[in-house]
């Protein structure tokens, strides 16, 4: 079964993206690093009436199939390649080019991603315990709740959640309830190890943060962020810009010390 283009899975911070991408510029080469669904490249290519020559790299190969539909009208000034980020050098090399005008790196999961059946990423859907963007990859989320140490769960929860007061008895919960399996078994741990005044509280969904972290670990974010922000700058073209969209504090921070 075909999946269809959904114009309600937008990609974030569309203009800030390109004022500071293109700089005014028309014509260039330009990386996108989470290709997506392609809303970024669309935009680049739109805002330069199709002058531009973009490639783009997403490890998820659905959401890349969705970024061919969307793409459609400016076929010929694109390609796409189902590869990490952390790859880039070697996509860049298959693409015959040395170096680029720009390169957006948008990090994080997408709608899509959240939504998608079987894919575990979301607490609000019963499904396996996933979570994992590259499905080739062997570690899942399954493998983290069952096999990680109580204090490193803790630890985890805490760091990569920005889960501060309940990281502790999460983390005991999910280990006195083990094995999980599902998200919905997840949930219901994070669920036991918060009292009812402090989820009902919170602003978001009480198991975001530990939903949140479990991914971080699973797919390397943290240390991918890390590696391809520190390679980057060595194939720009002079006077190239990098553009790094993120929503989370540690994400930010590795960026703050790798400029």
């Amino acid at each position: 079964m075909s999946r269809q283009y959904d114009e309600h899975h937008r990609s974030v911070m569309v203009h800030e993206a390109l004022h500071y991408l293109l700089g005014g510029r028309i014509e260039g080469t330009y990386l996108d690093c989470t290709a997506g669904e392609g809303g970024h490249i669309k935009a680049i290519l739109k805002a330069t009436n199709g002058q531009a020559r973009v490639i783009g790299l997403d490890v998820d190969r659905e959401v890349l199939d969705l970024a061919e539909q969307n793409l459609e009208e400016y076929r010929g000034k694109f390609r796409l390649f189902n590869s990490s980020y952390v790859d880039f050098e070697a996509v860049l090399r298959q693409a015959g080019v040395e170096r680029v005008d720009g390169v957006l790196l948008d990090v994080g999961t997408s709608t899509f991603q959240l939504k998608s059946k079987g894919r575990g990423f979301s607490y609000e859907l019963d499904e396996p315990l996933d979570m994992r963007m590259d499905l080739s990859t062997k570690i899942t989320a399954a493998d983290v709740v069952n096999s990680y140490s109580e204090s490193e769960l803790s630890r985890i929860i805490f760091e990569y959640g920005d889960e501060k007061r309940f990281a502790r008895r999460i983390a005991k919960c999910i280990v006195n309830r083990r094995p999980l399996s599902t998200t919905r078994e997840l949930h219901d741990a994070v669920k036991a190890a918060m009292p009812p005044a402090e989820r009902y509280k919170r602003k978001r969904h009480f198991a975001t943060k530990t939903f949140q972290a479990i991914r971080i670990v699973v797919n390397k974010e943290l240390e991918n962020i890390d590696g391809v922000l520190r390679s980057i700058p060595g194939f720009l073209k002079q006077g190239g810009r990098i553009v790094f969209i993120s929503f989370h504090s540690l994400e930010d921070g590795i960026a703050k010390r790798v400029f």
